[in-house]
């Protein structure tokens, strides 16, 4: 029986009907499988946690690489077809948390799978992406050493941009790692069919953090109020979020090396730590 006959027995068996909000779509190719799997470069001795495992293939195979798998997986009927399927085939080291992770985020303390070394490897649900990245990399203390998550190719796309089509998300995700595409995968290798392309993504931790956490709060501020006008100049929006007059917000991109009349697009985060360095010195007193 192939992985999509596996899928749709196992759906009849435990009548599940694969919610889009819920961004079910299963993955039925077993050799994307084991790209993400080999992308993880993983190690016996390694931690993985692995979100929204569904109906658990990739789960079986990480945990026959790793120490532990710790999936969190949100639906209880997929939780309870995940927990049969391992106990099933005998496999014992996987910890099974059936609750929403972005809840979990929000109570750290109450998640000691988050303590020590571990890597992030999941076909995320897409509906969670941003806000599942944004808690990873910004929020969470203890951050995993290493990210393989299948996402929408779209948004695959924009994490990875480069100045001229960059957005509040890449910037957002740059400013702490580095991120790659390691394939993009057709939407006829998922049931149901999705109506758009994926891709898988590796997320590299910088080994250094570019700024002082202290600082991390001014920093986005800066750079929220960039990108809140999308097809307006970057003095514009910099000077309405600042509530400062456009002359001097035009004056500190000039002084941050800028054209004056540059678009927060356009901008790498290199260039984004320049412009925070003139709106941020001494001479100027962020609000708040």
């Amino acid at each position: 029986m192939n992985l999509l006959e596996q899928t749709k027995e196992l759906c009849r068996l435990y009548d599940i009907k694969p919610a889009r909000s819920k961004g079910q779509n299963f993955l039925i190719e077993e050799k994307i499988y084991d790209d993400i799997v080999a992308a993880a470069d993983l190690k016996s001795d390694d931690v993985v946690l692995e979100v929204g495992p569904g109906l658990g293939f990739l789960t079986a195979k990480l945990a026959k690489k790793v120490k532990r798998v710790i999936a969190v997986e949100l639906d209880d009927k997929l939780a309870e077809v995940l927990h049969t399927g391992l106990m099933a085939q005998e496999i014992l080291n996987v910890e099974m948390v059936n609750e929403d992770i972005l809840k979990i985020l929000d109570k750290p303390k109450q998640a000691p799978f988050l303590k020590g070394s571990y890597k992030i490897v999941a076909n995320l649900p897409y509906n969670i992406t941003s806000i599942f990245l944004r808690k990873f990399l910004s929020e969470t203390e203890n951050k995993p050493e290493l990210t393989v998550l299948m996402l929408q190719k779209e948004v695959a796309e924009r994490i990875i941009a480069k100045p001229g089509k960059m957005s509040l998300l890449a910037v957002s995700v740059q400013c702490y790692a580095k991120p790659e595409i390691m394939q993009t995968v057709a939407k006829e290798n998922f049931w149901p069919e999705p109506k758009v392309g994926s891709a898988v993504v590796k997320i590299f931790l910088h080994p250094v953090p570019l700024f002082n956490k202290d600082k991390e709060k001014d920093f986005f501020r800066l750079v929220k109020f960039g990108f809140s006008a999308k097809r307006k100049m970057l003095k514009n929006n910099l000077a309405a979020g600042f509530k400062i007059s456009q002359e001097e917000a035009e004056k500190k991109i000039i002084e941050a090396g800028f054209n004056p009349k540059i678009r927060a697009q356009e901008l790498s985060v290199a260039d984004w730590l320049k412009l925070f360095k003139c709106f941020f010195s001494a001479s100027y007193k962020p609000e708040g």
